[in-house]
């Protein structure tokens, strides 16, 4: 994949593109503290589309956002919504991964005049909260905020132990993990540090509850395709996971055997399951 960088209303975004110009326009958003290297294995095993996959802000090597500002989805829906702008995209897809996925369920809902199709990818909608717990996330949330500027970020003497620490906390191989390592990381006085913003790590002030997330599932109306792992993760188990997709109102699921990060540890396999329906 080749680097790019354009610019938005925030500030600059970088990313990685590969495919074929002309092709299915296919935008690629990559899941929570990772970045654009996500969809590096799966890219290579793609054909007929133009996969453009940004970092998102905060991430990778993208701007992160103004103070006072937080990285909520429903935030990141104009994101989304600007870099398609910004590559004069007036209709294309959108293939997500984990938080990617859950950003896409957004902009697939809201602005279904612009979206042609959806490959979710371990994730659909949001992850919901009853109502009951809203002023008590609210309150961990802006107390989290406050003391933020206590916490010191992690420095590396050299990459080795961050990849290390990405292949224990995501259960992934040292190949994948060494991609998204080398694209998240930045020099800093006595060695390398996250490049992501520590915003990141933040709880979400408010989240939707299982009724207003089943809605918007069923607000998607552009043919989905959805793709799990198995075994299925904590925070979406059976059967929730696969009532989610039945959903859609042009829903299709496929289950394959895998870890949460399938697209990298498995990219052909998750290729076969989607390339012909991004292609259309």
């Amino acid at each position: 994949m080749e680097a790019f960088s354009l610019q938005i209303a925030g500030g600059t975004v970088a990313g990685l593109r590969s495919g074929t110009a002309g092709a299915r326009r296919v935008l690629a958003l990559h899941g929570w503290l990772d970045n654009a290297a996500s969809f590096v294995p799966l890219a290579a095993h793609l054909e007929g589309v133009d996969l453009v996959a940004p970092d998102l802000p905060g991430h990778g090597r993208s701007f992160h956002l103004g103070q006072g500002a937080d990285y909520s989805f429903a935030g990141a829906v104009n994101t989304v919504l600007d870099i398609a702008d910004a590559l004069g995209w007036e209709r294309f897809s959108l293939l997500g991964h984990s938080m990617g996925a859950g950003i896409a369920s957004l902009v697939a809902a809201g602005c279904p005049d612009r979206i042609e199709r959806l490959v979710a990818i371990e994730a659909l909608g949001a992850l919901p909260e009853p109502a009951g717990r809203t002023t008590v996330r609210l309150r961990e949330a802006v107390a989290a905020n406050r003391k933020l500027n206590d916490k010191q970020l992690r420095v590396f003497a050299d990459p080795a132990p961050a990849v290390r620490a990405r292949m224990a906390a995501n259960a992934l191989g040292e190949a994948s993990a060494r991609l998204l390592v080398e694209r998240g990381l930045r020099r800093v006085e006595g060695g390398f540090s996250w490049s992501s913003d520590p915003r990141l790590t933040l709880p979400t002030m408010v989240r939707m509850t299982p009724a207003q997330v089943d809605d918007l599932i069923a607000g998607i109306t552009c043919p989905t395709r959805v793709i799990y792992a198995d075994p299925p993760q904590p925070y979406l188990p059976e059967p929730d996971r696969s009532r989610r997709a039945r959903l859609l109102p042009q829903g299709e699921l496929v289950v394959l055997p895998g870890g949460h990060h399938l697209h990298m540890e498995q990219p052909a396999d998750v290729a076969a399951a989607i390339g012909d329906f991004l292609r259309g």
